[in-house]
């Protein structure tokens, strides 16, 4: 990585004052979540900033600053509250190719039955900081997430994470089990060791020079083969063009150093080792059609064969977890909020009601 402060620091900020003029176009382009279609094709779409400068999000999005490893950052979030409060509090966390806006579904069904719901966008992704230099670890950004919710008052939460959010909510759970009141893992990456499985070590270079490669094409058809089953519809479409434009925008580089940082934690970080230690009540929504490995495609054929198995992963987990539900989805994918919420959010309120009644 060659850039220097200086230069990183004046783009930034060159970044910064033209958030607006970016907020200008994108909106004249309709490129909200409820405007965005599959009309946008290949690799055309919208331009946003480095913190995604200009893509409308589903309700206000406030900023926690604070400082952390000697710099100061912003976390982004959404804090919703409910007309009607049913007095419990709903953490979503998202995972790695996602932001708090890709909850929107099921944001307004847990509002709706009273959940107040915070959605934060972690460091490093999305609306909050990207730092030129930060240890990424579970731990720190656990740590962040409850430095979070103690700043708004919460000291117990639902914690519901998908994919590397899932990884997320298991350390956050060990690091602070009287404040999770209950356990989410919506196909969750993690339950199981890539590297000790066979998958090679990418250095932060690598990870970096993949990522510059980013294309909205690339992301759709990730997302077509991973996340959705092999199908696509036209509301997917928003999700492949958040990504897709903070890599059209000034802050590309920035965009994906930060990406490559977090693909070295996830690879390095398992936590499959520690899913016996949860003692919280904890539901495992898991879509059956995923294949989901961090690096599987840079593995060799044969080790290739054995990553992603997400039916035997979901059932192994929910022998080992000690309070675990587990809910399957035979026809989904990685994402099964976003595929279909109205069935993974009854499922989500089932098996919330069930879990706090086993408490």
């Amino acid at each position: 990585m060659n850039f220097s402060r200086h230069p990183l620091v004046a783009l930034l900020c060159a970044c910064a004052l033209a958030a607006s003029a970016l907020s200008g176009a994108a909106h004249a382009a309709g490129s909200g979540p409820a405007e965005a279609s599959a009309a946008v094709a290949g690799n055309d779409g919208p331009a946003y900033g480095p913190e995604l400068q200009g893509f409308d999000y589903p309700a206000p999005v406030e900023q926690f600053d604070f400082t952390s490893q000697g710099v100061a950052l912003h976390m982004a979030y959404m804090d919703i509250e409910p007309a009607h409060a049913n007095g419990r509090t709903a953490v979503l966390l998202h995972g790695k190719n996602f932001c708090a806006a890709t909850w929107e579904p099921t944001i307004q069904r847990l509002s709706e039955a009273g959940y107040r719901v915070i959605a934060p966008d972690q460091i490093g992704f999305c609306k909050s900081s990207k730092p030129e230099h930060y240890q990424y670890s579970f731990q720190q950004l656990a740590r962040n997430t409850h430095a979070l919710l103690e700043s708004l008052g919460v000291s117990r939460a639902t914690m519901i994470g998908h994919s590397t959010g899932g990884m997320l909510a298991i350390r956050y759970a060990l690091m602070y089990p009287q404040a999770t009141q209950q356990l989410v893992l919506v196909n969750p990456i993690g339950l199981e060791d890539w590297k000790a499985k066979g998958v090679p070590s990418l250095s932060v270079d690598q990870w970096y020079e993949r990522e510059l490669k980013t294309s909205a094409d690339g992301i759709r058809r990730y997302e077509q083969a991973t996340y959705y089953a092999g199908q696509w519809r036209a509301d997917y479409e928003p999700w492949v063009q958040m990504l897709a434009g903070m890599y059209r925008g000034p802050g590309k580089q920035i965009v994906a150093w930060n990406s490559a940082l977090l693909y070295d934690m996830i690879y390095t970080q398992p936590v499959v080792y520690e899913l016996g230690e949860l003692q919280m009540p904890t539901l495992l929504m898991i879509g059956q059609k995923d294949t989901t490995a961090i690096g599987k495609d840079a593995a060799p054929p044969e080790v290739r064969a054995t990553l992603g198995h997400y039916p035997e992963l979901g059932r192994l987990a929910a022998r080992t977890i000690p309070h675990a539900t587990l809910v399957e989805f035979a026809d989904m994918g990685h994402a099964p909020q976003m595929q279909d919420p109205q069935a993974f959010n009854k499922a989500l309120l089932d098996g919330l009601a069930a879990g706090l009644g086993n408490r």
